[in-house]
């Protein structure tokens, strides 16, 4: 069933054996200490090793860019040596696994600044709250940043790129969606500036491209992509202009020749905000040549379509991987998929209870 998501798939130097991916997904489990990954999280992606890229959590490239508790960094090394066992057990089973780098500015709560505010491309605000390890805390207006903040921020993710590289990843991701740092210059609610690095769509870019040009002089461009959002609201972060906005971005992309691009496109239940909007991705299709992933509130035949009409290359899966680690398998012989249990505690809490307990198809069988 399913063939065509089932053909290999070359993006620059990365060769995924099928087009079903794994998205990136907050788990919250590094804890002990905070910002490590361990060996649960090395089981965890071990399960999941037969996707044909998995992509990371988001992943810390920064002490100030790092808001989620028990979330992973990768500024360290420390961190960097800790995920060693993750991409040796995706290695060990034949599987391909892709670092998110992770920034994720206003959203960063001063809980974890030591009080100090956060930075963003401009002194605004994000709605709702936090999470913090004391409860949820109301957000708080950041302040903008200024020349130095970022080429600081630049030399962060060119240090987590080198860090990725250390730790025996496939290659990198760049976050550039859902209302972090990258999409707040992107996009001109949030981006107020009037220097180089605001304005046009073209300057809104700029940060983006800095950036990227950071990690792919560490990877070259053909193990690094992006994950962008362009479709709606984002926690707060949206544009009055999204095809000029994601035009301009992808045009970057191709320019710099980036192995794949992911876009998140919600249906009518997506979270982080609004998702009746138009697609954006017969644009970026357009004009970005490379991969594209497509993601979000996707079925396996409606994965199938799209791969299958050149709508895209691949789908990335994010919810139905918690409770399947054996999706690809799954799909490929047309079995039911395990429902998710759906409550944040097994969603975020450190802990195995709803992470590393789901059964594979092989093990259903045997028990039954």
């Amino acid at each position: 069933m399913h063939d065509a998501l089932f053909q290999p798939l070359t993006m620059g130097a990365l060769e995924a054996r099928n087009r079903i991916f794994m998205a990136p997904l907050t788990r919250g489990r590094a804890a002990d200490p905070m910002f490590v990954p361990n060996a649960l999280m090395a089981t965890y992606y071990r399960q999941r090793a037969g996707a044909g890229l998995i992509l990371t959590e988001a992943t810390g490239i920064s002490v100030e860019g790092l808001g989620w508790p028990s979330a992973p960094g990768i500024w360290s090394d420390e961190q960097a040596d800790a995920w060693k066992a993750t991409t040796k057990a995706v290695h060990d089973e034949g599987g391909l696994i892709a670092l998110q780098l992770w920034h994720m500015g206003r959203i960063v709560h001063p809980y974890f600044l030591d009080g100090e505010p956060p930075f963003s491309a401009s002194a605004t605000k994000a709605p709702g709250e936090a999470h913090t390890p004391i409860g949820k805390q109301e957000y708080v207006t950041a302040r903008e940043m200024t020349k130095e903040d970022i080429q600081r921020t630049i030399a962060d993710y060119r240090r987590a790129a080198k860090n990725a590289k250390k730790a025996g990843f496939d290659g990198v991701q760049l976050h550039g969606a859902n209302g972090y740092l990258v999409d707040q210059f992107l996009r001109d609610g949030t981006n107020h500036r009037t220097d180089e690095y605001g304005g046009s769509p073209e300057n809104r870019t700029r940060f983006m491209r800095e950036v990227l040009e950071a990690i792919v002089d560490v990877w070259g461009a053909d193990r690094v992509g992006i994950r962008l959002s362009p479709n709606g609201d984002s926690q707060g972060t949206d544009d009055s202009n999204p095809p000029a906005t994601f035009g301009a971005a992808a045009k970057v992309c191709e320019e710099l020749g980036l192995a794949f691009v992911e876009l998140r496109e919600p249906g009518p239940d997506g979270t982080f905000g609004q998702t009746d909007v138009p697609k954006q991705s017969p644009l970026i299709r357009e004009l970005y040549s490379g991969a594209l992933i497509l993601n979000s509130d996707y079925d396996a035949a409606q994965a199938e379509t799209d791969v299958n009409s050149g709508k895209c290359d691949a789908v990335s899966f994010g919810r139905p991987y918690i409770s399947n680690p054996d999706l690809a398998e799954r799909i490929r012989v047309g079995a039911h998929l395990n429902p998710n249990k759906d409550v944040p505690k097994s969603w975020y809490f450190p802990i195995a209870q709803g992470y590393v307990d789901y059964p594979t198809l092989e093990q259903e069988q045997a028990i039954a």
